[in-house]
């Protein structure tokens, strides 16, 4: 867990008492909420292969992912490991400041890392606009996903004061590169974004008050499988 040596970090018994905070709650009327097929925990290649096998990778097929793959992608980014609440990524106080969206060619949703679901919120194919606010790269028009890792700093803010930032960006990366490593395991491809108009993505995922966006992944076949 990342966190400076002048906090002290919880203890076994704290951590396992008390619960991780929830992601942000349904919006009032979702389009849809989706439960996602289980995650595997178990075989896979070995996180070496993976490490040595990671590229950016900015030509992408278009051909969809499969709902497993995409569950898959979700859980690894963020989804829990423990009854208490951890998740894959480590995160300062165990207090998960983040939210993840993902755009594809028929949704825009948000993960629920509590029990592992999707709320649609709009049913529209928002990666043009996301490769428009991204000034105009290309692989996030031709992704099958565009994963966007938002932050909510006040979650750590109470806590880390001015430290806060430090804290949720790291995490962020830690998401992100959780993400680009299953795309690797799952034979996929992926290029993380980090250009883009700050205003433009907030306005075209319509972000509530106290989110910002750090992080785009853009996530598909690679382009040798065929467009």
């Amino acid at each position: 867990m990342i966190g400076g040596s002048h906090r002290r970090a919880p203890d076994r018994e704290d951590r396992h008492s008390r619960r991780a905070p929830a992601s942000a709650p349904y919006p009032p009327d979702p389009v849809e909420v989706i439960d996602l097929p289980p995650p595997r925990t178990r075989g896979g290649i070995a996180l070496a292969e993976a490490l040595a096998r990671r590229r950016s990778v900015r030509e992408l097929s278009t051909q969809p992912l499969e709902f497993g793959e995409l569950s898959q992608l979700l859980w690894a980014a963020q989804g829990t490991t423990a009854d208490w609440g951890a998740r894959t990524a480590p995160s300062a106080g165990a207090l998960y400041p983040l939210e993840l969206y993902v755009a594809t060619p028929g949704i825009l949703a948000r993960y629920v890392t509590s029990g592992h679901r999707l709320v649609a919120l709009r049913p529209h194919d928002l990666r043009l606009e996301l490769a428009r606010d991204a000034f105009g790269q290309s692989a996030l028009a031709e992704a099958a996903a565009v994963f966007a890792i938002v932050a909510v700093s006040s979650r750590s803010a109470e806590k880390y004061g001015e430290r806060a930032d430090r804290y949720v960006k790291l995490e962020a990366g830690h998401v992100a590169q959780n993400i680009l490593l299953q795309a690797v395991a799952l034979g996929l491809a992926a290029v993380p974004i980090g250009a883009f108009d700050d205003g433009a993505v907030r306005s075209t995922l319509e972000l509530p008050d106290g989110e910002e966006p750090l992080y785009l992944v853009a996530v598909g076949r690679p382009l040798e499988h065929g467009r």
